[in-house]
């Protein structure tokens, strides 16, 4: 009997522990420090796949709207506002490539017309219904990371 009490408090543990780790970091709970964000924002790896599809999604990050990228060549209308991210993957490191994502403004600057794509620092006249949300959910900084991550030159 005392082994199943035994497996019944790993478990609970266990549980535990990964509910905590399950939670995402809330926007304005984000920790800058040198132009990095070194802690994931979630418990859950990102996703290179994933990311490239909300890359190129005109609803969700744009970025071709604003940086070139020649492995999405088949893709319409590269932008060159942005530098082009070819070899991203090795120009920044992670923690500085999640930064980026999060709040470029806070990296690069208040003039940099990149958005934050995980703060509520959005600026005047936000759409009333957008008002406290971000642009992109914690996961989706994660996966375009881990997409921009697999850019190497």
């Amino acid at each position: 009997m005392q082994s199943g009490i035994a497996v019944v408090v790993a478990v609970s543990v266990s549980m535990l522990a990964g509910a905590a780790w399950a939670e995402d970091i809330a926007p304005g709970d984000v920790e800058f420090a040198d132009g990095a964000v070194s802690a994931a924002l979630t418990g859950k790896p990102g996703d290179a796949a994933e990311g490239a599809k909300v890359f190129v999604d005109r609803k969700l990050g744009n970025c071709l709207a604003c940086h070139e990228v020649s492995a999405l060549k088949k893709q319409l209308f590269h932008g060159n506002v942005g530098p082009s991210l070819d070899g991203a993957g090795t120009r920044w490191e992670p923690a500085q490539l999640r930064a980026i994502v999060t709040d470029s403004k806070k990296v690069f600057g208040p003039e940099t017309v990149m958005p934050g794509f995980y703060s509520l620092n959005v600026g005047v006249n936000v759409r009333k219904d957008l008002v406290g949300k971000t642009i992109l959910t914690a996961q989706q900084v994660e996966d375009v990371v881990a997409y921009l991550e697999t850019l190497k030159e």
